[in-house]
């Protein structure tokens, strides 16, 4: 599993979903592999586009940005598939997520984006499920200095 959330903060916020992550993922044996934490960049990534209102522009190249640095990782470690849990979340436009992902794994021959619609099939009760069974802390906000929650 490839944590790359160099858009969160304050990095309390950001350890806490690392902490989060690293939880459940232990429990089934999974490894973590935590991104270079790189807000300077992924503010260049996003710059001009501060105002711009969720699901705008400024999520794209967020998208973009850090499904691009999971599809070099999948890359360069002889992996195939790329999915994420973006596509899970209620907040996130689903056509944004599925445009950059195919996007990010068009620069990285071999390596193929699963555009899986997370929210069907029952899979959002599902989390939601695991979510109260795992005790765990479900955010409500992106996490990047432009959510509305932060404001």
């Amino acid at each position: 599993m490839f944590f790359s959330n160099s858009n969160i903060v304050p990095r309390e916020e950001y350890d806490l979903r690392l902490a989060e992550c690293r939880r459940y993922c232990e429990k089934f044996g999974i490894e973590v592999i935590e991104d270079d934490y790189d807000h300077a960049a992924w503010r260049e990534a996003v710059r001009g586009f501060e105002h711009e209102p969720e699901r705008g522009e400024r999520c794209m190249r967020c998208f973009r940005f850090r499904l691009e640095r999971a599809a070099k990782y999948a890359a360069a470690h002889g992996m195939d598939t790329l999915a994420t849990s973006l596509a899970s979340s209620r907040w996130k436009d689903l056509e944004q997520v599925d445009a950059a992902g195919t996007f990010a794994c068009g620069l990285f021959p071999g390596v193929q984006w699963w555009p899986r619609n997370w929210r069907k099939g029952g899979l959002q009760q599902r989390r939601s499920e695991i979510i109260k069974e795992q005790n765990f802390y479900n955010q409500n906000y992106c996490g990047c200095e432009f959510s509305p929650k932060l404001k």
